[in-house]
């Protein structure tokens, strides 16, 4: 955001403007989830990937498919399973006999939203094509780059149940996801609503796209020049640094998952009218940015500790910057007046 626009209150109202008119555009077809909405539209606007976790049914794809087409991307959907290949998704090189040479088909990763359904079905060699991709918004193939459009973004899904035929996401995949969201089952009118909804027709059919690839771009120059205050990175570091000291954790969370708490918080401060981030913002995002990065203990598990139990606890024993200087600072002005 440009120095003009952090003082021109005009340009902060349209920018949560465009922000809350993709919220509302999904929300159209996925009831009474505008948390997870919120959290799925900030991965979007700082360039991440987002790996949703729940049962059948709940709304997974409706969701990733109504995000693209309100925002007005590009979109491709791969259903994963074993016989699915890695050039499926990165393309490949295919003799041409007329011009008796070889040509690069484009694989299901060249578009801006690429929905992965059950990730957790394809093969390690399959996962594994989506790492560059994921990474360096780049393909390799024969020992060619190919650049992914921009933006490009990866919402992966993936059922708890049912591990049989599933090949789990190892550690290093997990932690390329910025966030693992979990849509959770509606209330009864919430359902209700929903089947009120579908009385005839599709209501995605009636989301429109409020923004484009350029205004999204954008939306995330924005969103990366939103300011963070050093205390505020000091604050996630020590949220961070914690995981990896607690004796329930056995593997905590990397400098990565620092870095994509940052960028998350940065895009919720956004998609909340403000170019600066908050201790509160970055505490709003702590447990879908970081739950997933974790391996708990034998311990733990025992005790049937949660990965977002634990961090709920971090947060509460994790000092935070600010709080109460705001207040001094206000008490010492009108004891000066």
């Amino acid at each position: 955001m440009s120095d003009t626009q952090r003082d021109n209150p005009a340009a902060k109202s349209a920018a949560k403007n465009y922000a809350a008119a993709l919220a509302d555009e999904i929300e159209k077809v996925v009831v009474g989830k505008r948390n997870e909405i919120t959290l799925l539209i900030c991965a979007l606007l700082s360039g991440s990937h987002v790996l949703i976790e729940d049962v059948p049914g709940v709304g997974k794809t409706t969701l990733a498919s109504a995000l693209a087409k309100a925002a007005g991307l590009s979109f491709k959907r791969a259903q994963f399973t074993p016989d699915v290949m890695a050039s499926d998704i990165t393309g490949f090189n295919i003799y041409t006999r007329h011009t008796e040479a070889f040509e690069y088909r484009e694989g299901l990763c060249m578009c801006n939203l690429l929905l992965g359904d059950e990730i957790n079905r394809a093969s390690p060699k399959t996962q594994s094509a989506l790492l560059e991709a994921m990474e360096e918004s780049r393909v390799t193939v024969d020992g060619v780059t190919y650049n992914l459009p921009s933006p490009f973004m990866v919402i992966a899904t993936q059922n708890p149940q049912g591990f049989v035929g599933t090949y789990p996401l190892p550690e290093a995949q997990l932690d390329r996801f910025a966030m693992k969201l979990s849509m959770g089952y509606p209330s009864a009118d919430q359902e209700t609503e929903i089947l009120m909804n579908r009385l005839g027709f599709n209501p995605l059919d009636k989301v429109s796209a409020v923004t484009d690839e350029s205004r999204v771009a954008e939306m995330r120059s924005e969103v990366l020049s939103s300011t963070v205050d050093e205390a505020v990175c000091k604050y996630i570091v020590a949220l961070v640094n914690e995981t990896r000291h607690n004796p329930m954790i056995s593997l905590g969370a990397s400098p990565r998952a620092s870095l994509a708490l940052m960028r998350i918080s940065q895009a919720w401060a956004y998609m909340h009218g403000r170019n600066y981030v908050t201790p509160e913002d970055v505490k709003a995002v702590f447990r879908p940015v970081i739950s997933h990065r974790l391996l708990l203990t034998q311990e733990a598990r025992i005790a049937q500790k949660t990965p977002e139990a634990l961090l709920s606890e971090i947060l509460l024993r994790t000092p935070v910057p600010f709080k109460g200087s705001r207040k001094a600072q206000s008490e010492e002005t009108e004891a000066g007046k």
